[in-house]
């Protein structure tokens, strides 16, 4: 028997699909709803599956942003073999993209052990929402929002790419959450910000997947789930995208703030009552 069945990835591939780029914690949301539906959170195969799937909404990025992906790899690739070419901001863009995964991959495959157990509980995670949200809160607050995305630079992409250890370390934060929030306190306005979320996360996201492949399908996780949660993730993950970049341009990140501090609070109300299981 599966650990998990086709109509529970569907579920969750919608949840995942809806919140990874939203700045309120996939993995926050997808442990609650697998908690809800009696999966338990921390299965090895369970944890698989959850990054796996995660793999969908990252391919909808990169059908999304085709033409910029296009772009930034076709720089890199002529400055490899052409020193005038390396002058671009894409060539750059290219390699800080590269240098920003490095850090989260240390941390992650250093503290596994504590990332997929103590870490991994349901009172870290509401903890992590409510934190989260606060310093979203300051760091739209505080940032100028004068800068766009070409005025990116390697630092920039330092800082915003180890953000996403936060979300790591401290599921409910939110890597969308923690690299925007950098973003913001940098003075990037809120689409460059949110673009710059987008492109750094492809590796990060798309490593973890890969990764944890093994772990889906050899420890309980049967193929069809995986398939179909992965499919319904990317279609929705695409429609989240649209819609995100148009709400940013236009609206601050404080309907994200309230609504994260809500879903925080009734997850400790959840846990406090016994409802679910940490």
């Amino acid at each position: 028997m599966s650990a998990i069945s086709v109509g529970q990835a569907v579920v969750l591939g919608v949840v995942e699909g809806v919140t990874e780029f939203l700045p309120v914690s996939s993995t926050g949301h997808l442990k609650i709803t697998e908690g809800l539906m009696g999966i338990p959170v921390d299965d090895k195969s369970v944890v698989g599956f959850s990054a796996v799937i995660q793999v969908g909404a990252i391919a909808a990025v990169l059908v999304y942003f085709f033409k910029d992906i296009v772009r930034i790899v076709s720089a890199w690739g002529r400055g490899l073999v052409n020193r005038e070419a390396r002058h671009s901001h894409d060539y750059k863009f290219a390699w800080w993209v590269i240098a920003a995964t490095i850090p989260i991959v240390v941390v992650g495959l250093a503290a596994k052990p504590l990332i997929d157990g103590p870490l991994a509980s349901l009172w870290v995670v509401a903890g992590s929402l409510i934190a989260g949200s606060g310093v979203m809160w300051a760091a739209d607050q505080m940032g100028r929002h004068k800068r766009g995305e070409d005025d990116t630079s390697f630092k920039d992409a330092m800082l915003v790419g180890s953000s996403q250890i936060l979300a790591l370390l401290f599921p409910g934060f939110s890597r969308s959450g923690a690299t925007m929030s950098t973003a913001l306190m940098l003075d990037l306005d809120r689409v460059a910000a949110t673009r710059l979320s987008f492109f750094l996360g492809i590796p990060a996201l798309t490593g973890a997947g890969l990764y944890e492949l093994k772990d889906a399908l050899g420890a309980g996780v049967g193929a069809a789930p995986l398939v179909v949660g992965t499919i319904v993730s990317f279609v929705v993950a695409y429609a989240s995208i649209a819609w995100l970049l148009k709400f940013v341009a236009k609206h601050s990140f404080n309907s994200f703030v309230l609504y994260r501090i809500a879903v925080g609070l009734l997850l400790f109300g959840l846990l406090g009552t016994g409802v679910l299981e940490s």
